[in-house]
């Protein structure tokens, strides 16, 4: 099976090509070869590529950036998900699209299903359900996979933000009255081709197609993430410190984010037949990743 991959700086398509095998190929483009605001681009890379899947992972992910840039997250959240969607459905492709937990206000006190009203309260929660909207409209062959708190061992995330600040400090001051599940991206990219290859399977089966939540098994907040982050470290020597909750009020940002971003994932396991491993496990698998690059 072969995916091809938009956007591939970004933590789940570098995710991807971790997985890369004998059985899986994976192609990850980015500009400016693949641009997914240039749908002529994303033609050229189908064509010369020739998948059986096209991964919609690239998008505008500066959320509080997105509050003062609006028409650069519509460009790539809305109209670029869009092209890649209706390119892949004029190849007669199926289309894979990472959207977020964003899309929900998050007012309600329980976990989200998918069929639950939609309610951003940012620019970049807008523009990504804006981008579903496209998709669906774009290509019927489509699931759109909602997953949220992603960190790796790649680029920029929560973890290793924590990670570098407690290297020169003792108490970090941290969220913990928002409720999610951090979500390894690895275990994303898992999830990916177990989507991909029922797909693939079962072209026309129509329990494949839809929005789907995907994160990680647990919840937690921000503050319990970065504990668990610096029990997991310290156990090796690594950075550590001690976490005092605040509150949202305490912290406040540009965009505004879900109080509950909590995904009810049942939809997704009924569907794949797959489930995400622990956020925990994903912490400790992500800590000894970065051990391990740094030893390389």
């Amino acid at each position: 099976m072969r995916l091809l991959v938009t956007g591939r700086k970004g933590q789940v398509a570098q995710a991807l090509l971790g997985l890369a095998s004998a059985g899986l190929e994976v192609v990850a483009l980015g500009r400016p070869v693949l641009d997914i605001t240039d749908r002529a681009s994303i033609d050229r890379a189908i064509a010369e590529h020739r998948p059986d899947v096209v991964v919609s992972a690239a998008a505008y992910t500066a959320v509080d950036k997105a509050e003062s840039d609006e028409a650069a997250a519509f460009a790539a959240n809305r109209d670029g998900a869009g092209h890649v969607a209706a390119a892949a459905a004029a190849a007669g492709l199926p289309v894979i699209h990472v959207s977020t937990d964003y899309v929900f206000s998050g007012e309600k006190p329980q976990a989200y299903l998918e069929d639950d009203a939609t309610g951003p309260q940012g620019v970049y929660g807008r523009s990504k359900l804006a981008g579903e909207a496209a998709v669906a409209a774009a290509n019927p062959r489509h699931a759109i996979l909602r997953t949220a708190w992603v960190f790796g061992p790649y680029g920029n995330n929560f973890l290793k933000t924590m990670l570098r600040l407690a290297e020169t400090r003792d108490v970090l001051k941290v969220v913990g009255d928002q409720q999610g599940t951090p979500t390894y991206a690895p275990d994303i990219a898992a999830g990916i081709v177990a989507v991909a290859e029922r797909m693939v399977a079962g072209p026309d089966e129509a329990a494949s197609h839809g929005v789907f939540h995907m994160v990680a098994g647990g919840e937690t907040t921000w503050a319990g993430f970065a504990a668990e982050i610096f029990a997991h470290s310290a156990l090796d020597g690594g950075p550590s410190a001690l976490v005092e909750p605040i509150t949202t009020a305490e912290y406040p940002t540009p965009a505004r984010r879900p109080a509950n971003s909590r995904l009810d994932t049942a939809r997704f396991r009924r569907a794949f037949g797959h489930e995400l491993p622990t956020w925990q496990s994903g912490v400790e698998r992500c800590l000894a990743a970065l051990r391990a690059n740094a030893a390389a």
